[in-house]
């Protein structure tokens, strides 16, 4: 059963392995890192495209070149067994060489969102203990080097994300080219410097790989330890459970950065000695040109981008017509979509569903068959749990409830990581007896088929990516105007959820929603901060004065 505690009859009978086929339920002996798998791909496939970047080309011997070369560097400059090198990139090879090549010196890699504000990166550079940073030159100049120096980094590697490609399409790289800062060493130039990867460093199953910030099911953002083994073995199941042809391209639709573009599509595509096709970041014309230039023949992804694709005037079946397998994750994905998909450019959205505690998917479509729907609440079903892995559905003590019933959804397996870095508490709140107890309330059917349908805690889920309130009301805080603050989720068709802002004022102030709005998106990511600020004469509180967001959640 891999990590985890004992469970009862009831879900460890497995229903779910009827909806697997025979190849799908056969065990898997994934390699012990991702290093000793993109070395495997190198051997089979040295010449063949490793990265693909608009019309630049990286072979897999190039890539584990430059890499190396990355290594060496990384080593030389002090970097050593298990320390952590934080990477904030977007969608680009510099991410994968730098990826591999902290992963050769034998580092944690702490992956960034590039969406990040400098009090978010100062957090995770300071909690992490970051010694080396790889990073944009562009946010370096703009403000990583005082977040960086705050957190007393060491080493700094800058790379251009209009490097190794010549298109500079500007609908995502409209930027001009900056010249090299003074204080940093440059990524590109490292790399091609031609050094060896140091000896002696060679990482093992149980070496942590990422330290991925998330704020879990409660609290400030929290560093989820997904150990090498959790990302080979999903990548191996991802490659033999969604198969596509060795060699295959995997376009980069979800950011690196985050657990499922880091497990299925990267991962995913080294195990299967394919071509990842880049576009630094996510632009509707550009991916469905993307599309209609690499052919890929697998995708993964938020409904949100699959609604912006479809929407977009110039999409036609034939921009689809490539894949084999296209997944959808991070967000709920809306049965309508699905169909609406299907009938205008072919493909079946096939749905899944995973946290970063478990290392991207715990469950998922299988290939052969289509997620049935709830009748009662019209409610898509994420997919089935793979053959090594257990999901419960548990009351508020703990206990499991029969199928069909609501609970708390629980996970256990060879993806579930060990805990959070440094968090004994949180870790034994979130993991009792290595079970994640995941905060999302769902079902499961006699089948095994299981449906998420709640949170059971605040956690605001935009796009895919979490938003804890208490962020972003510690942000509105610092306004002068405001008095008291509340942050919930409110539905939205495009983003699942949105961010939306109760505030009442201070005596004698008179302020716009839209101006604390803008006050907010200077502070906070992009998919953070409230999009709607309700301005209120007095918020809901219980008789000891605790503000009742879920008053203002369900009005009424």
């Amino acid at each position: 059963m891999g990590r985890g505690g004992p469970v009862t009859s009831l879900y460890a009978a497995k229903p779910w392995l009827g909806r697997l086929t025979e190849a799908q339920r056969a065990s898997v002996t994934p390699p012990a890192t991702v290093v000793h798998s993109f070395r495997a791909a190198v051997e089979r496939a040295p010449e063949h495209t490793a990265l693909a970047y608009f019309d630049g080309r990286v072979s897999y011997r190039e890539t584990d070149e430059l890499s190396d070369s990355v290594a060496g560097h990384l080593a030389a400059r002090g970097v050593g067994r298990g320390d952590r090198v934080a990477i904030m990139l977007q969608n680009s090879p510099q991410f994968v060489i730098g990826l591999l090549g902290a992963w050769k010196a034998g580092a944690t890699v702490v992956p960034l969102n590039p969406m990040y504000k400098s009090a978010e990166v100062g957090h995770v550079l300071k909690d992490a203990e970051v010694g080396a940073l790889i990073c944009s030159d562009r946010g370096w100049e703009s403000y990583l080097r005082e977040s960086a120096a705050a957190a007393s980094v060491d080493v700094v590697l800058t790379a251009s994300e209009l490097d190794l490609q010549t298109r500079d399409d500007e609908r995502v790289l409209g930027f001009a080219r900056l010249e090299r800062p003074s204080d940093t060493d440059d990524l590109l130039d490292v790399a091609r410097q031609g050094l060896a990867a140091p000896e002696g460093r060679e990482l093992t199953a149980d070496d942590t790989a990422l330290i991925s910030y998330t704020s879990g099911t409660s609290g400030t953002p929290k560093g989820a330890m997904n150990l090498h083994r959790g990302i080979t073995y999903n990548a191996e199941r991802q490659r033999t459970g969604h198969p596509v042809p060795e060699g295959s391209c995997y376009f980069a639709l979800a950011p690196l950065f985050h657990i499922t573009g880091m497990v299925c599509e990267l991962a995913a595509c080294i195990a299967n000695a394919g071509t990842l096709a880049l576009a630094y970041r996510f632009e509707a014309g550009v991916v469905l040109d993307a599309f209609a230039e690499h052919r890929p023949a697998y995708t993964v992804g938020p409904s949100t981008a699959f609604m912006a694709l479809g929407a977009h005037p110039a999409a036609t079946r034939e921009h689809f017509a490539s894949f084999q397998v296209i997944s959808s994750g991070g967000a709920p994905v809306p049965p309508a979509l699905v169909e609406k998909f299907r009938a205008g450019f072919g493909p079946y959205i096939r749905n899944g569903y995973g946290l970063t505690e478990c290392t991207a998917p715990c469950a998922s479509v299988p290939p052969e068959r289509e997620a049935p729907v709830d009748p009662a609440s019209g409610t898509l079903s994420v997919g089935v749990p793979g053959p090594d892995t257990v999901v419960r559905i548990l009351d508020d003590t703990g206990e499991e409830v029969p199928f069909g019933e609501q609970g708390e959804i629980a996970v256990s397996g060879p993806q579930v990581v060990p805990g959070y870095w440094r968090l004994p508490e949180a870790t034994a709140e979130a993991f009792p007896d290595g079970e994640l107890r995941t905060g999302d309330i769902g079902f499961m059917d006699e089948d095994g088929w299981l449906y998420v349908v709640d949170r059971k805690k605040d956690m605001i889920n935009a796009s895919g990516f979490k938003v804890w309130p208490r962020e972003v009301e510690d942000v509105l805080y610092t306004h002068p105007a405001v008095r008291e603050a509340a942050v919930v989720g409110i539905p939205d068709e495009y983003r699942g959820e949105t961010v939306k802002a109760y505030v009442s004022l201070r005596p004698g102030v008179t302020v716009k929603g839209a101006e604390i709005s803008a006050y907010c998106a200077e502070r906070l990511a992009a998919y953070k901060y409230p999009r709607d600020v309700e301005i209120l004469p007095e918020l809901p509180k219980t008789t000891s004065g605790k503000i009742l967001r879920r008053e203002l959640r369900f009005p009424g």
